[in-house]
């Protein structure tokens, strides 16, 4: 009986000790998603001095147009390319969702190089080869030749883009875009499509295969945008 009694208590020991391990895992990854939490209302503000702005002009745009409320994409050109500045920025939280590179248009410099990745140049001309600035409306979901095989349509909403979709300017992935920030590299510059990494590719589909509003996409540049502080 002692015997019995000295097994029992050996496995109950053992049960105890696996519940304990199993309540400091639980609570570690908690605390680690309180704290991503947290991290992304930091980026929010401070990612760069104007991208809160940005977002409340970008979310009073999809009010008045009809789009997505929820978040949209903000491509920061001001940004050196070799840095992460394509956000996708949530409305609701004002938080930076995710934070990736981006490629711009390679103009007249040789395909796939990084010579003007402190100084794109832009232009809503076909065969320019150049990225154009504005607002867009992401339309369909496509088939790519590039990166995981998938693209967005890219309907643009100004004077400054409104041949992107005859230019087949579209939204995709590539696999010669890094996923992590290659400064003071830039990105490899293709001919005027916002290129990005597959992953990040895999995460704005993920997001956008579940809405029924189409989505912003916003490139800016303007002279006065500082780095981003990280």
């Amino acid at each position: 009986m002692n015997h019995l009694n000295i097994i029992l208590g050996k496995h109950l020991l053992q049960m105890a000790q696996a519940v304990y391990t199993l309540s400091f895992v639980c609570m570690t990854l908690l605390s680690s998603c309180t704290y991503l939490t947290t991290e992304k209302k930091l980026l929010a503000d401070e990612y760069t001095p104007d991208v809160k702005s940005k977002g409340m002009e970008a979310l009073a745009y999809c009010k008045e147009n009809q789009l997505n409320t929820d978040f949209c994409i903000l491509i920061d050109m001001n940004i050196h390319s070799g840095k992460n500045r394509l956000l996708v920025y949530d409305f609701n939280e004002e938080a930076i969702l995710n934070a990736a590179l981006c490629s711009h248009g390679c103009g007249s410099s040789p395909w796939g190089s990084d010579q003007t990745k402190e100084s794109p140049v832009f232009s809503n001309v076909e065969n320019s080869h150049l990225s154009s600035l504005g607002k867009y409306k992401i339309g369909s979901r496509g088939y790519s030749n590039w990166g995981i095989n998938i693209n967005y349509k890219l309907y643009g909403l100004e004077s400054t883009n409104n041949k992107a979709f005859d230019r087949l300017i579209v939204l995709h992935s590539w696999d010669k875009i890094p996923e992590q920030e290659v400064f003071p590299n830039g990105a490899a510059e293709g001919w005027g499509c916002p290129a990005i990494s597959n992953s990040t590719m895999e995460y704005i589909d993920s997001l956008l295969s579940q809405v029924s509003t189409p989505v912003l996409l916003w490139i800016y540049h303007n002279n006065n945008t500082k780095s981003p502080k990280h």
